[in-house]
């Protein structure tokens, strides 16, 4: 089984989704079991993928850099003059994609917990997540762009009838939204995805040409000579070079699915018509795939435009630390306002990112897995309320730390751990990014250390709308908007604490141990900005 780990991992939900597809779909309860069962089996696998995975290795080259790899042939085409195209099953992970699969896995159990009490087309929603389950580890374990993209958009329909079929009252509109900007930005990906297809390849001795959709090629600067997007073509469009436009439909595309003001305009709407299980994957997860590519794609395939863009997709970060945190303190609905946080963490990991340091890229991704499992958190919480009163305004309770201590508890400490109170996890990549980007001027020299001076406020505005939340909805004396949700203010139930208990030790456990993350993704955040650099420069020196 640990030779096809990743295979298993992909496939397993994708077959619960078909068995739940041919039962009867009067048979909720034993659905809901075959769902538990496919993403706990997912998560044993992660678990086994943390601790078999080897973070001591030191890659040369991105061929190198994989382990769990397997490769076979998906299909190919000959096309006459112009060579064949190939299309090959390619997954693998290093220490980028690894600890983002094993986030996934345990959000998921943890959706389908979510989920439990659902009445309303069971198997319908269950066949969704589950077909969602497997798409999300395909697209962070994917080393083929073309199978990334599959997975990339086999996320998006699934996401969308959750939304559309189960949301709330505007919830037509908001999945709308949703697929309208996400395909917009599929669409961007595409067109680089078939340049980078014409531009790459081997030809051998007998002259004949193999282009390939390889990532591991694309990020090793295997380009046919003279072709659209290589290094030494030269081709210009609209006064850039077409490297740098590649570069900038990328950048486009994955912020979108980030998202980075000011494309972020869909995630307000899709997470508040949201059910809860789906909003915790989509702020948990699925913001992360768009994270990931630019980690992936974007950086790592087109290291010169990185290097020669970094002020301005800094200046983004910047933007939507700022922006984001502001508008979340002007909320009133309290899913509005972790939604909009969510926008301004996110800038953390874009600042991060662009400073091309082995901090603010290492703090980049633990922020990633930090905010996944700090905003899954949140939306649980959050969910909590909207089950008892089917209300999420802030003004209309007050209070509660009385009524409902525990529950009071989970929300403390997961407020504070967004805002980035030492010792817990949100901290620790909120700090090395600052420290990456602060010093990136001395060490790079791409952007200005005021960026990351600036930033600091993000924390500020965090703390800011936080505990202004805290101070009226949990403290105080305790009351209601209705009469009638006084008698419905109790306190969390065992399903709830299968919820929130797990997360709450992640969030101190990695806040204590940041090693546990930071240690095994070391050698590949090492690897990844020695080849950006090195590879970028070169790129552009050429």
């Amino acid at each position: 089984m640990m030779n096809y780990l990743l295979s298993w991992m992909i496939f397993l939900p994708l077959v619960a989704a078909f068995v739940v597809g041919v039962m009867p779909a009067s048979s909720r309860q034993a659905i809901r079991l075959i769902a538990l069962g496919a993403t706990l089996l997912q998560f044993v696998l992660g678990l086994l993928l943390f601790f078999g995975f080897d973070g001591s290795l030191q890659p040369k080259a991105w061929s190198e850099a994989f382990q769990y790899v397997e490769i076979a042939p998906w299909f190919s085409l000959q096309l006459g003059n112009y060579g064949s195209l190939q299309v090959d099953y390619s997954v693998g992970v290093d220490g980028i994609s690894m600890p983002l699969i094993v986030m996934s896995t345990i959000l998921l159990v943890i959706g389908v917990v979510s989920s439990w009490k659902l009445t309303t087309k069971v198997k319908g929603y269950f066949m969704l997540y589950l077909i969602l389950s497997g798409s999300l580890i395909g697209c962070f374990a994917s080393l083929d762009f073309f199978l990334f993209y599959v997975f990339f958009e086999f996320m998006l329909l699934p996401m969308f009838f959750l939304i559309g079929i189960w949301g709330g009252p505007r919830r037509s509109y908001a999945s709308i939204k949703f697929f309208l900007y996400t395909l917009l930005g599929s669409l961007f990906i595409l067109i680089v995805m078939i340049g980078l297809y014409l531009s790459v390849g081997t030809i051998d001795g007998a002259g004949a040409q193999t282009n390939t959709f390889s990532l591991i090629q694309m990020m090793d600067g295997i380009y046919l000579s003279n072709t659209l997007l290589s290094p030494e073509s030269g081709y210009m469009l609209w006064g850039m070079p077409l490297r740098s436009v590649a570069f900038i439909l990328l950048l486009v595309g994955f912020m979108i699915k980030l998202p980075a003001v000011p494309f972020h305009t869909w995630l307000p709407d899709a997470h508040v018509e949201a059910p809860t299980a789906i909003s915790v994957l989509l702020a948990g997860v699925l913001l992360k795939v768009g994270g990931y590519g630019l980690f992936r794609i974007c950086y790592a395939i087109f290291p010169d435009a990185a290097i020669s863009m970094a002020y301005p997709v800094a200046m983004v970060g910047l933007i939507s630390i700022i922006y984001g945190g502001l508008v979340a303190m002007a909320q009133n609905d309290i899913k509005k306002l972790i939604a909009y946080s969510s926008v301004s963490h996110m800038g953390f990991v874009l600042l991060g990112l662009a400073a091309i340091t082995s901090e603010g890229v290492s703090g980049s991704l633990f922020q990633m897995v930090s905010h996944g499992f700090i905003s899954g958190a949140l939306f649980l919480i959050v969910g909590v309320i909207y089950d008892r009163t089917h209300d999420r305004q802030i003004e209309n309770l007050s209070g509660l730390a009385g009524k409902m201590p525990q529950y009071t508890f989970f929300v403390v400490l997961f407020f504070f751990a967004s805002l980035g109170l030492p010792g817990l996890s949100g901290f620790v990549g909120e700090v090395l990014v600052l420290m990456g980007a602060i010093g990136t001027e001395s060490l790079t020299g791409i952007f200005p250390r005021w960026i990351g001076m600036v930033a600091v406020l993000g924390i500020i505005i965090s703390a800011g709308y936080y505990l202004w939340t805290l101070q009226r909805m949990f403290f105080g004396k305790f009351w209601t908007r209705e009469r009638e949700w006084e008698s419905l203010m109790r306190d969390l139930t065992i399903r709830e604490w299968l919820m929130l208990a797990p997360l709450a030790v992640l969030v101190v456990l990695f806040g204590v141990f940041p090693s546990l993350i930071l240690d095994p993704i070391d050698n590949s955040i090492q690897f990844f900005v020695a080849r950006v650099l090195d590879q970028g420069h070169y790129f552009l020196n050429r």
